[in-house]
């Protein structure tokens, strides 16, 4: 997958979880929680969703690493390399 790809599913799977989602203003460095409506299940959610779609185990203590939109595609893209 791609880093655009990685992007792409992302943000899918937060429109998905939170259907008003405003993406127009992102700024992919800022934490996600803090731009969008997201509590900690629907953060959950996102990672439930990458493990089923692509059988990722994503460690509790890796959690950080998808704060935002960046740190998000640079921890998955290595894990999603050959998806």
């Amino acid at each position: 997958m791609t880093r655009e790809e990685i992007k792409d599913v992302i943000l899918e799977i937060i429109e998905d979880i939170d259907e008003d989602a405003e993406f127009d203003n992102l700024d992919a460095d800022a934490p996600l929680r803090d731009q969008l409506d997201l509590d900690s299940m629907d953060f959950l959610d996102i990672v439930m969703e990458l493990r089923k779609r692509y059988q990722l185990q994503i460690p509790e203590d890796e959690y950080p690493e998808l704060a935002s939109l960046t740190s998000c595609v640079n921890y998955l893209e290595p894990k999603l390399k050959d998806a």
